[in-house]
């Protein structure tokens, strides 16, 4: 057993590297966020240069670090997706054969009839839409007649939006475990996902009581290995909603934008533990992947790397840190979905050499046999361990 006491596991959301080999059947067309964000001038990123970023195989837009401080790798997506759910399952061991389900049509009525009876109310809109366009859209009507805002995205997603005056946040919360008791077997979406807003037409707004109903894993992932052998297993942001909960000993709830997770990365930090801490920033991809805002994209990147200076002041020396992301969003790719890419995995820890190429890892789920390894717990994944090259 490598003598790590706490390992801190940082996923960038959407922060892809470059387009995967099958993008093309993922209808994207030689994605690359990293490149897109690094012609931004807000773009800078010394930490995450030194610890090896622009040495993984494949990066080519900027010097590569001449020693650098972490040990590095490329890490392709085995599953068949490109969303959060399956990019976040695979990272925690899990290959998913089949994507999520998607509805670039609309929900099927029969679905739509189904969830009306559960609910007592009509449902409005039932289309791919924009989170902020559909209450703008449909807001007034909703606030009229107290039917609730239902739609979806590109992502494997079905989300209800409703005013907290007219649907208390409780209620909507209900509704939406409703939604996902329905929402199983061929109709299993990835996430169902409560939207409250506020506000006065044309002003509506949404608040940060979003609050994500996944659907559990189908198989039992490394945080349920760690925690059944009395390891913590703390979720930062919403890790505990993507695994509905499953294998999570501690949460922080969702955070309320990257310095916030950042914030409470760094709280914990100064607490003891022994196991895993599990964090996911949801900015890089919410508010500027989708939005295709490259300038805040790659703001957020500069902003992220200086908050990274200041955790990695607090590490200890059994103390391991990697970085990753769950896929791409490419912020100069047209439409608005995901982009299909490869992702960056950085390791850094004392106990560690740095400056190992770990290669292109043929899966996400390296890093679930990784913390395997580390934490000497039997767990069963297509991922394999690279604890042996960097330890």
């Amino acid at each position: 057993m490598a003598n790590f006491n706490r390992v801190f596991l940082i996923v960038i959301d959407s922060f892809g590297i470059g387009g995967a080999s099958d993008a093309k059947l993922f209808g994207d067309d030689n994605p690359n966020t990293l490149v897109s964000c690094a012609a931004s001038e807000k773009f800078f990123v010394p930490n995450l240069s030194k610890l090896g970023l622009f040495n993984i195989d494949g990066v080519d837009c900027r010097p590569r670090e001449k020693n650098p401080l972490g040990s590095f790798g490329r890490l392709v997506e085995a599953s068949a997706g490109k969303d959060t759910t399956i990019g976040h399952w695979e990272i925690a061991g899990i290959v998913s054969e089949r994507p999520l389900p998607t509805y670039p049509e609309g929900f099927p009525p029969e679905l739509i009839d189904e969830l009306e009876k559960s609910f007592g109310r009509k449902i409005l809109c039932n289309k791919p839409y924009s989170g902020t366009q559909v209450i703008h859209d449909y807001g007034r009507e909703h606030v009229a007649t107290g039917a609730l805002i239902v739609y979806t995205s590109a992502d494997s997603v079905l989300q209800i939006a409703a005013h907290e005056k007219i649907v208390p946040v409780d209620e909507l919360y209900n509704f939406c475990r409703q939604a996902r008791k329905i929402l199983r077997g061929v109709h299993g979406v990835g996430r169902v996902i409560a939207r409250p807003f506020v506000g006065e037409f044309p002003n509506y707004e949404r608040t940060s009581r979003r609050h994500d109903f996944s659907l559990e894993p189908p198989a039992e992932t490394i945080l349920d290995a760690l925690s059944k052998n009395n390891f913590a297993t703390i979720g930062v942001g919403k890790i505990s909603d993507i695994f509905a909960a499953r294998g999570i000993t501690k949460s922080t709830g969702v955070n309320e934008d990257n310095a916030d997770g950042m914030a409470k990365t760094l709280k914990l930090a100064d607490e003891n533990f022994r196991g895993l801490c599990f964090v996911n920033l949801v900015d890089f991809d919410m508010k500027f992947g989708h939005r295709r805002d490259v300038d805040g994209y790659a703001q957020a990147l500069t902003d992220l790397d200086v908050d990274l200076g200041k955790f990695l002041s607090k590490l200890r020396g059994d103390d391991l840190l990697m970085i990753t992301a769950d896929h791409g969003c490419d912020p100069a790719s047209r439409g608005t979905d995901h982009t299909r890419e490869n992702v960056p995995l950085i390791v850094y820890g004392e106990k560690i050499r740095a400056g190992v190429n770990l290669g292109t890892r043929k899966t996400f789920a390296d890093i679930a046999a990784t913390l395997a390894e580390i934490f000497s717990v039997d767990f069963t994944t297509r991922g394999e361990s690279f604890l042996q090259k960097i330890f």
